[in-house]
C-alpha cells in the first residue's frame, strides 16, 4: 500500500530553523522514501511500512535532540506526488 505524509514541524524554541532543517536532513537519509520540502511543509512518499518507520524514527530523533516540539501530519491513502 502507498503513503502520502504532510509534516510540519514547530519547535518551541527560538531557533527554530536548525531544528526544521535537521529532522528534513534525517529524513532524507531513508532511501526508500521520497521526500519532498517547501516552505511550509514537508511531504513524504512512498510504501506505508517505509514511510512510517522513517516518521517514526526521525520525529523520536527530533524529540532526543530538540526536546518540545510540535508534529502537524495530514495522511493520505495512495502516492499523490506531484
Amino acid at each position: 500500500m502507498k503513503l502520502t505524509v504532510e509534516v510540519s514541524k514547530y519547535p518551541l524554541a527560538e531557533e527554530y530553523k536548525e531544528p526544521i532543517k535537521g529532522f528534513i536532513d534525517e529524513l532524507n537519509k531513508h532511501e526508500k522514501v521520497k521526500v519532498i520540502s517547501n516552505t511550509l511543509s514537508t511531504q513524504l512518499f512512498g510504501d506505508y511500512d517505509d514511510v512510517m518507520a522513517a516518521l517514526q524514527g526521525c520525529i523520536r530523533w527530533s524529540f532526543e535532540k530538540y526536546g518540545k516540539v510540535v508534529f502537524v501530519c495530514k495522511f493520505l491513502h495512495g502516492d499523490l506526488r506531484p
